[in-house]
């Protein structure tokens, strides 16, 4: 259930990035995209705090939380990259 919030997260922090990009920088792709790519490696920080904490509180090896780093990030990273192609196409 953890996961699943983190990813959650993971969405919110997409939807954040996605407005500020719209609200600062107008009409057009060119924002969005732009928030897109500040949104990626924000992201990673993201997934990588909750990696530290399943190392660090939960008392999981690196090995056992690094595939649940990698579906963590992966998730919402898949969905900003299918956005960015959408949006770099228009």
């Amino acid at each position: 259930m953890h996961t699943v919030l983190v990813i959650l997260g993971g969405f919110a922090l997409l939807a954040v990035c996605l407005l500020v990009g719209r609200g600062l920088g107008g009409p057009g792709a060119a924002p969005l995209i732009l928030a897109i790519q500040a949104f990626l490696p924000l992201w990673l920080i993201g997934a990588g705090i909750n990696l530290y904490i399943g190392v660090a509180r939960a008392g999981y090896t690196v090995a056992e939380e690094l595939p649940i780093f990698l579906g963590v990030y992966a998730v919402p990273a898949a969905v900003a990259a299918l956005l960015w192609w959408r949006l770099a196409k228009s």
